[in-house]
């Protein structure tokens, strides 16, 4: 008998795999395909204090191996998350992770007094926001902002808090370190890279935003080096993304260092892609006789 079961921050999950912010929505849609208790954990679309707009249109643009978002973080705000998605996903069994984000440090403080007492089982504080008192610098590009801000969201959460750190820095490790100095529970990495793409016949942008953030399979291989320099640098647990999109792409993140594996860009192209990677990675067990999971996080 194969155990898939993995823990983040004293949470079971049932399997590693979870989905990556922002690719799932709340799950509603993707429940129409199976069934969301099939997943370790489900990971909302970064919510705030009052809703977000978002970012003007185009802004989706596809790449070789990937694709470039500037979304804007849009979202209707942490009132409608607490009336809709939360009790949607009440309804299914498995571990709701909600994804934060906010302009000041007082935002996200603000969302994650509100879900005390909701039934979530664990806080991912999107730290690549602009922080608007900081001349718009993003809160993950500062370890000093970074630590700050992980000691003010500990103070008011009353569950665990993943920091998920953005990769647009010189020393992903000093980052890291600075979320656990301040003390998160875990970190999950990596964020999108920053991109561009310029349309030539339209001598343009392709983005309204000029920039976005490059995710899906063109990233791997650096995701994988910074959670693996991750590993080597903070003692608590790792949730790997970028890129993933096989089971193979996953263990192979959890063998770098990875307790748990989120699923993202995938998700666009293959609405099962999240759960044909659970049974992707039994499948991958059962072939190497590994009865724990847990034997394979930090293999090399």
């Amino acid at each position: 008998m194969i155990s898939t079961k993995v823990s983040i921050a004293g949470v079971e999950l049932k399997n590693p795999v979870v989905t990556a912010s922002g690719t799932f929505g709340s799950g509603e849609e993707f429940s129409e395909f199976y069934d969301l208790g099939e997943l370790g954990a489900v990971v909302t679309k970064g919510v705030a204090n009052v809703p977000w707009p978002g970012n003007p249109v185009p802004r989706i643009a596809e790449t070789a191996s990937g694709m470039l978002n500037a979304i804007g973080l849009q979202n209707p705000g942490i009132d409608v998350m607490c009336e809709r998605d939360l009790p949607f996903l009440a309804g299914y069994d498995t571990k709701v992770i909600v994804n934060v984000c906010g302009r000041t440090e007082e935002d996200y403080c603000e969302v994650v007094r509100r879900l005390a007492d909701e039934k979530v089982d664990l806080l991912e504080i999107n730290v690549s926001c602009p922080n608007v008192k900081e001349g718009g610098i993003a809160f993950g590009q500062n370890p000093k902002a970074l630590q700050q801000i992980t000691e003010k969201v500990k103070s008011v959460a009353k569950q665990p808090v993943i920091m998920k750190l953005s990769p647009n820095v010189t020393d992903i490790t000093e980052m890291a370190r600075a979320a656990e100095a301040g003390g998160a529970d875990a970190v999950s990495l990596i964020n999108t890279l920053t991109g561009m793409k310029i349309d030539i016949h339209r001598r343009t942008f392709a983005l309204a935003n000029r920039t976005g953030g490059l995710s899906g399979p063109a990233i791997k291989p650096v995701a994988v080096r910074m959670v693996y320099q991750v590993a080597h640098a903070v003692s608590i647990p790792i949730i790997g993304m970028g890129g993933i999109a096989s089971a193979e792409d996953a263990v192979e993140f959890m063998m770098a260092g990875a307790s748990a594996v989120a699923v993202g860009t995938a998700n666009f192209a293959d609405p099962y892609a999240a759960l044909k990677i659970v049974r992707g990675i039994e499948d991958f067990m059962k072939e190497e006789n590994i009865e724990d999971i847990r034997s394979i996080i930090g293999a090399v």
